[in-house]
């Protein structure tokens, strides 16, 4: 990412007073603009709020089985089954917040069959969209890693042992 990354910071800084992002409103992109920063007051955006809506884009896309590396989702399934556990829809989801920009890294499983560079695509695209609409920050990038293929068995533990032989 570029220089506008601030270490030591949990969010993004307002834009200077004089400098305007455009504002997105529903679905299509709106002329309206809208400034994070005015004479009564800045809006910062935190890293987590930019990661989850990256991980609800990125799950949006048929074919994303799962986001996050194998212990991440181990860890996620635990977390799920016990009482009042919530998924993490960050799980996967690395992000780099600067004043205006952001960067995000993905690590996720796919189903079989699935066109993965169509995919990888489709989910950049999604992302990119989610973010920018959502928080007027410019998305440099978006970097998927794809870590797994997930397979469909039919459930029988033999079966499982005879399709990986």
């Amino acid at each position: 990412m570029t220089d506008t990354t601030t270490p030591g910071k949990t969010g993004t800084q307002a834009l200077k007073k004089d400098e305007e992002r455009p504002s997105v409103g529903g679905g299509a992109r709106s002329t309206e603009v809208v400034k994070l920063a005015t004479e009564k007051g800045r809006t910062s955006i935190a890293d987590g709020v930019v990661a989850k809506i990256a991980g609800i884009a990125a799950r949006e896309i048929p074919g994303v089985y799962a986001l996050g590396g194998g212990a991440a989702r181990a860890f996620g399934a635990v977390r799920q089954r016990i009482p009042g556990g919530k998924p993490n829809v960050a799980q996967g989801v690395s992000v780099e917040v600067g004043e205006r920009q952001c960067a995000v890294d993905l690590n996720i499983v796919v189903d079989y069959g699935v066109p993965i560079a169509e995919l990888a695509q489709a989910v950049r695209e999604n992302v990119i969209d989610s973010v920018e609409r959502m928080t007027a920050l410019e998305v440099v990038e978006v970097n998927i890693a794809v870590d797994d293929i997930h397979i469909e068995y039919d459930g029988d533990d033999n079966s499982k042992e005879r399709q990986l032989q």
